[in-house]
């Protein structure tokens, strides 16, 4: 004897289908949800670890030049997407500054206008280094206004962004509270600047900043 299956009204069966659809859209919603809460909280730790990383190579390029550990660092954030951009990871270069490379020969097939550096912290160096060439370097030289500085660096063309640039890097100044590292700032004197040799501009190498 064969039982017979009760078939479901097309309403239930409607009913089944709908509720089976929202539970399904409710669970990928929560899925999605985690891992974007999960990417945030990886890029605020990856922030975190880029500025205490950096902080100590800032603060003591500001004693060596009178340029503030906040435009330094903010900028570098800003430009190098804290030490997650390209240039950054294949090139040390965490200023978007251009100059010659190696990268045809370390990674085959790929090519860049961007400077290549031996490490960060020459990069950190360079970056310095040029704008102590600029012609109103002597008069901004120990201003701890990062304001000052960075409207200095958008009219010598620093960056083709202009005042967004400057818009972008102030919130980032003021996210981080980078202008905090400016209090240490010491009077310099002009024979004061010391500078390791790793990745000092050459006469010819004057990249973007100029």
């Amino acid at each position: 004897m064969m039982l017979k299956t009760k078939e479901l009204s097309p309403e239930k069966n409607t009913t089944m289908r709908i509720f089976t659809f929202f539970k399904r859209t409710v669970w990928s919603f929560v899925v999605l949800i985690m891992l974007m809460l999960g990417n945030v909280g990886f890029a605020q730790q990856s922030t975190k670890n880029y500025v205490e990383k950096f902080k100590p190579v800032s603060i003591n390029l500001m004693q060596e030049t009178g340029i503030p550990a906040s435009v330094i660092l903010g900028v570098a954030m800003l430009e190098s997407g804290t030490g997650t951009s390209r240039n950054a990871k294949l090139l040390h270069n965490h200023f978007g500054i251009v100059g010659k490379n190696d990268l045809h020969k370390t990674q085959p097939g790929k090519r860049s206008v961007y400077k290549q550096y031996a490490n960060d912290v020459a990069s950190y160096e360079h970056f310095v280094a040029l704008l102590t060439k600029k012609k109103w370097f002597g008069e901004m030289k120990g201003n701890p206004q990062f304001s000052d500085w960075l409207k200095k660096m958008n009219h010598s063309g620093y960056s083709s962004a202009g005042h967004e640039w400057i818009r972008r890097v102030t919130a980032i100044i003021n996210r981080y509270k980078l202008y905090k590292l400016d209090a240490s700032m010491d009077s310099i004197s002009a024979e004061s600047a010391k500078w390791l040799s790793i990745g000092m501009p050459g006469a010819s190498e004057q990249g973007a900043a100029n």
